[in-house]
C-alpha cells in the first residue's frame, strides 16, 4: 500500500475491493459470512476461512452463485501453521491478499467466581491470541508485497461491561483485541499495512441466539437508541470501508457500530 497522500480528487471508486483479495476468518456464519458476500460484491476475491470445512465452502459457494470468485478454506485461528497454509492457498488461488477480515471468535457464560482456568484460557486463546495469529500472518504476507488493510472485529463488549452477562473472560478478550489492534497499527503504519478494529453492538448473529443472550434481546433493543439489534449484514458497510482506499488516513481506529448503545 503506498502510504503516500492521494494526488487526485475523491472518486466513488475508492470503495472498490477489485483487486484486493481477501482472507476472512470466521466466514462460515455471523458477520465473517455476511462481510464475506459484502466484500465480493465490491470487486474481491474472497477466501472464506472457518474451522468448519462445510461452513466456509457454503459461503463460497454463495459467493461463486452470485458469479463472485471465492474459496472454502478450513482451519484453526490458534494454530501458526494452519493459518499460513491457508494464507499461501488463497495467495496461490487469487494472489497475494491485499485486505483480511479476523472475525473467527467464541462466547460463553459463566460467573467469575465459578469459571474454570481452561473456560479462561479457551476464549482467551481464540479471540485475542486467534487475532494476533491471524493478523501476524496476513501482515506477513502483506508487508512483504506493497501493503494492506487488516480489520479486527471487536466488540463493545471491549468498551463496556454488558448488562445481565457474566462474561468476563469474553470482555476482557475483547477489550484486548482493540488494544491489540491500536498496537499492530502503530508497528506497521510506516510500511503500508493500516489496522482497525469494528465493534458491534448486538447483532443477530448464532452466537447471540444462545439462551442467555437471546433471552434478553428484547431489553438490549430498548436500551440502544436506534431502537433494535443489528443484522450482520450492517457490518459489511464499516468493513468495507476500513478496508478500502476510502479510508487511507484510518489506522488504529476502533469503529463501535451498536446503534448508539454505549452512548448511554
Amino acid at each position: 500500500m503506498n502510504t503516500t497522500p492521494p494526488t487526485t480528487a475523491f472518486s466513488p471508486q475508492a470503495f472498490s475491493l477489485k483487486g484486493k483479495p481477501a482472507f476472512i476468518t470466521g466466514a462460515g456464519s455471523g458477520i465473517g459470512q455476511a462481510i464475506a458476500l459484502g466484500f465480493a460484491a465490491c470487486g474481491a476475491d474472497v477466501a472464506c476461512f472457518d474451522r468448519d470445512a462445510r461452513a466456509a465452502q457454503a459461503t463460497a459457494d454463495l459467493v461463486l452463485a452470485a458469479r463472485g470468485r471465492a474459496i472454502g478454506l478450513s482451519g484453526d485461528v490458534s494454530s501458526p501453521d494452519s493459518l499460513a497454509e491457508a494464507i499461501q492457498a488463497a495467495a496461490n488461488s487469487f494472489g497475494p491478499i491485499r485486505t483480511a477480515v479476523n472475525c473467527a471468535g467464541v462466547a460463553g457464560a459463566t460467573a467469575a467466581e465459578d469459571m474454570p482456568a481452561d473456560d479462561f484460557r479457551r476464549i482467551v486463546d481464540i479471540n485475542l491470541t486467534g487475532v494476533f495469529l491471524s493478523a501476524q500472518a496476513e501482515a506477513r504476507m502483506m508487508l512483504a508485497q506493497d501493503g494492506g488493510s487488516i480489520v479486527n472485529i471487536a466488540s463493545m463488549s471491549g468498551t463496556i461491561a454488558n448488562r445481565g452477562l457474566l462474561q468476563a473472560h469474553y470482555n476482557a478478550s475483547k477489550a484486548a483485541v482493540i488494544h491489540l489492534t491500536k498496537s499492530l497499527a502503530t508497528e506497521w503504519a510506516d510500511r503500508g499495512v493500516r489496522v482497525n478494529s469494528i465493534s458491534p453492538g448486538y447483532t443477530l448473529t448464532p452466537m447471540n441466539k444462545r439462551p442467555e443472550v437471546a433471552d434478553r434481546l428484547k431489553a438490549y433493543a430498548s436500551d440502544t437508541p436506534l431502537g433494535r439489534i443489528a443484522e450482520p449484514e450492517e457490518m459489511v458497510g464499516p468493513a468495507v470501508f476500513l478496508a478500502s482506499a476510502a479510508a487511507s488516513f484510518v489506522t488504529g481506529a476502533d469503529l463501535v457500530v451498536d446503534g448508539g448503545y454505549v452512548c448511554w
